[in-house]
């Protein structure tokens, strides 16, 4: 041990060690009775030393990093903002999608093992942070120690030429004073002095390691109380924050869906602009949804933009999309109106071809149902309609129409968006040689042959495509990674070092003042600190 360490004050003999093992020549009495039990006991506190360990942290970390991999790379179940990808994964895959749904990784993070692991990890941060922020704040308010016996072991140091006790008390003195001066923490004995600067370094270990621990807690805590939803609300219809008004909804394991922030809004207008230069014709330019706000006691008007979501409470609305809402009237073969009202067309592509479905359930003497294509600037060629333009320049409503037995009464969930067909019937052109396939402007009306019923194009109408998202631990792991970052970079940026004085009887029997710097980090103590110190030393010499 180099000369100014301060020894361990007990060694971990447990750490990355095995238990002792019983001693062969034990009676049988006592290898039945209390030494079974203590070498349980053994073996727990060697397993709890272990899991509590740095290098086991590190290697759960590292491990729950790896285990987020599949959650990235392969679609998951219960994201809002695409609740149909697993489906179309399926689809694509139908060999590989039912082996990888088998070991979870279309729900990775609601799986047992990544839960598993993730718990492991805080149990094991939990077990090693808070002995070591224990150990981290009792260093950081310690006085320093007593110097070595003699400070020319040190690399760095300096002693004076003999002076007499009176002086060498002076100097003292004078040396405690500067380095108070200097900030540094001095503690003064019979003849000898020593004093410490860097202390700040071990606050900002200790803020790492507790903000680390916190981090988890506060990701913890909004993946098990926190909910992520989707809502499309169109132009001149409101919103009300329960969870039957949202499209797709994915509670946390302990959220109290009964009890959602209470807010409602109403979509007063949605402008969107585009580019219409060369070059970049079609781009967005512009999203603007203004909605008017209730809350519990207040009313307001907000403008929520791409980058800047509506925040009531703790959740918060996010404008992530948008569309259009074709009106629609429908009409049954006994002439009664069934359905009216704007319904949505979800996009497609950049140019916002849309696909949706219609339907009427209540038509007699058969339900009716369409499907089929919105356009907002109509477009053809030898592959059949498109858009050209995401604008409203030129719509077209292209439908097929279905009739028959839509299901809804047979208790399984249907999709709005999509459309079961195998209890319908495609409705024949007056031929019947294929399927009816009409193309509808403003205000024009398709007649099904054979008195069916009838759809008339209304209007259109935009809709804005929300993300609605609550995490109650997002302000805790903003602050813990904020502190975080200052501890470490603290930790990195601060040097500990230590100065010693020290008094000494040489060997031809004359007094001289000794005096050392000594690092306690890697990146040692600065180059002239202890040549300007020497200055108060009287009539020094340094090596």
């Amino acid at each position: 041990m180099s000369a100014g360490t301060v020894p361990a004050s007990g060694t971990d003999e447990g750490e990355g060690a095995a238990p002792p093992a019983v001693a062969q020549d034990a009676p049988a009495s006592r290898l039945s009775g209390v030494a079974t039990g203590s070498g349980v006991g053994t073996w727990l506190r060697w397993s709890w030393r272990r899991l509590t360990s740095m290098r086991t942290a590190v290697v759960l970390l590292a491990l729950l990093a790896l285990a987020a991999v599949p959650g990235s790379v392969f679609p998951q179940r219960n994201v809002a903002t695409d609740p149909g990808a697993v489906v179309r994964f399926y689809g694509d895959n139908p060999d590989l999608a039912p082996w990888l749904d088998r070991l979870g990784f279309f729900d990775v993070y609601a799986s047992a093992w990544f839960a598993a692991v993730y718990l492991l990890l805080l149990v094991s941060m939990t077990g090693c942070v808070l002995p070591r922020c224990a150990v981290l704040w009792r260093s950081a308010r310690g006085a320093p120690p007593e110097p070595p016996r003699s400070l020319d072991r040190f690399e760095h140091w300096a002693v004076s030429e003999p002076l007499d006790e009176a002086l060498a008390t002076h100097a003292l003195a004078s040396l405690a004073d500067e380095l108070s001066r200097r900030r540094f923490r001095v503690r003064r004995g019979n003849g000898w002095l020593s004093a410490e600067r860097g202390y700040v370094r071990e606050v900002g270990n200790l803020a790492f390691h507790f903000s680390l621990l916190v981090l988890l807690v506060g990701v913890a805590g909004g993946r098990l109380f926190g909910y992520e939803a989707r809502a499309a609300v169109v132009e001149g219809e409101s919103f009300t924050n329960v969870a039957s008004q949202y499209d797709a909804f994915t509670p946390s394991v302990w959220t109290d869906v009964d009890d959602l922030e209470p807010f409602s809004f109403h979509l007063s207008s949605f402008d969107a602009t585009f580019e219409t230069a060369a070059g970049r014709r079609g781009e967005p330019r512009s999203f603007d949804a203004a909605l008017e706000v209730t809350t519990p006691g207040s009313t307001f008007e907000q403008v929520v933009r791409p980058n800047q979501p509506l925040e009531v409470g703790g959740t918060k609305a996010f404008l992530t999309g948008h569309g259009y809402a074709p009106v629609v009237t429908v009409r049954d073969g006994t002439g009664e109106t069934v359905f009216s009202g704007p319904v949505v067309f979800l996009p497609a592509d950049s140019n916002v071809t849309s696909d949706g479905v219609i339907k009427a359930p209540d038509a007699e003497p058969t339900q009716l149902a369409f499907e089929g294509l919105f356009l907002p600037t109509a477009a053809a060629d030898e592959n059949g309609p498109y858009s050209a333009f995401p604008d409203l320049l030129n719509p077209r409503l292209v439908l097929t129409a279905w009739t028959g037995d839509l299901g809804l009464d047979d208790g399984r969930p249907q999709s709005v968006f999509e459309l079961d067909t195998d209890g319908l019937q495609p409705v024949l052109e007056t031929s019947g040689e294929r399927p009816l396939r009409e193309v509808l402007a403003l205000g024009d009306t398709l007649e099904l042959p054979g008195g069916r019923g009838s759809i008339r194009f209304d209007d259109v109408r935009r809709f804005a495509n929300f993300q609605f998202a609550r995490d109650p631990g997002k302000e805790v792991s903003l602050v813990a990674a904020l502190l975080l970052l200052a501890g470490l970079t603290t930790s990195l940026v601060v040097r500990r070092r230590r100065l010693y004085a020290r008094a000494v009887v040489e060997g031809d029997g004359q007094l001289r003042l000794q005096l050392a710097s000594h690092p306690l980090t890697r990146r040692g103590t600065p180059a002239t600190e202890l040549h300007d110190l020497a200055h108060h030393l009287p009539r020094r010499s340094a090596s």
